[in-house]
């Protein structure tokens, strides 16, 4: 007859069974629907269970609009599975904008933080919470060990964590410190792109984005024009406009240099 000792040793093996289960389940994949960009990345598209850095030229140090906005349509898969948290300094985030790239803003949690480091203690939590499938936090470049918190905190529920590059009150121009090293799985250079008017319609066309996949963790860069794709028009965020070439990327680079 087994004994309270191999009781407790049966249900010991079955709770680390069930962890292990869970270790296993694989992370959901946030995919482009374009083989061009997903073919950059090892799993076919950005994993779940890490974080991103996302970062603009220029101005957009401060104002961050067009990061920003690819951010958020980044993540509007997720809305689905779970509710978002912008991690702020600075209120600004502009809810209609939001509405009108279809990212429902019901799922939102806006959080504004005294300073950089608070915006990183609340981001490290809230990708570490039950029911967040991800988080954005608006600060510069974490140093190494805070980037390995937030590496960590994605592992735990398996959350998307995107650390949105920013200066919000300004501030002398290269002040900042030096994007983060091997911490984050991604880097992404975000520009805005002259749109396309549809044809013989009058007005603006969907919004466009110059984008540079600068770093992937075990995959390749790569640099596109991307347009934001409206939600009843499939899954994916976003359509492949063009794939840039080198002399549009020392272009890109001359532009980024002069602002």
């Amino acid at each position: 007859m087994a004994g309270p000792r191999d009781a407790r040793l049966t249900a010991l093996k079955g709770q680390m069974a069930a962890l292990q289960a869970g270790a296993r389940t694989p992370s959901p994949i946030l995919s482009f629907g374009d083989a061009a960009i997903d073919s950059c990345f090892p799993a076919g598209g950005l994993p779940s269970g890490c974080w991103h850095e996302v970062m603009g030229a220029g101005l957009e140090d401060e104002t961050s609009a067009a990061p920003a906005a690819f951010a958020a349509l980044l993540i509007r898969p997720l809305l689905k599975t779970g509710a978002v948290v912008w991690v702020m300094r600075r209120s600004d985030l502009f809810a209609p904008g939001l509405a009108g790239l279809d990212v429902p803003t019901g799922r939102l949690i806006q959080v504004k933080a005294r300073d950089e480091a608070e915006v990183l203690s609340v981001l490290e939590d809230a990708l570490s919470t039950v029911g967040v499938a991800a988080a954005i936090g608006e600060a510069q470049a974490p140093e190494l060990k805070a980037g390995r918190r937030l590496q960590l905190a994605c592992e735990k529920r398996g959350s998307f964590g995107v650390l949105l590059h920013r200066r919000p009150y300004g501030g002398p121009a290269g002040r900042a410190r030096t994007v983060s090293g091997s911490s984050s799985f991604s880097r992404w250079r975000i520009a805005g792109a002259p749109s396309q008017p549809p044809p013989d319609v009058p007005g603006l066309g969907l919004p466009r984005w110059r984008v540079e996949l600068e770093r992937c963790r075990g995959g390749r860069s790569g640099a596109w024009v991307l347009e934001s794709s409206e939600a009843e028009h499939g899954p994916h965020p976003f359509r492949l406009v063009s794939q840039l070439a080198d002399h549009d990327l020392a272009a890109a680079e001359s532009w980024r240099k002069a602002g």
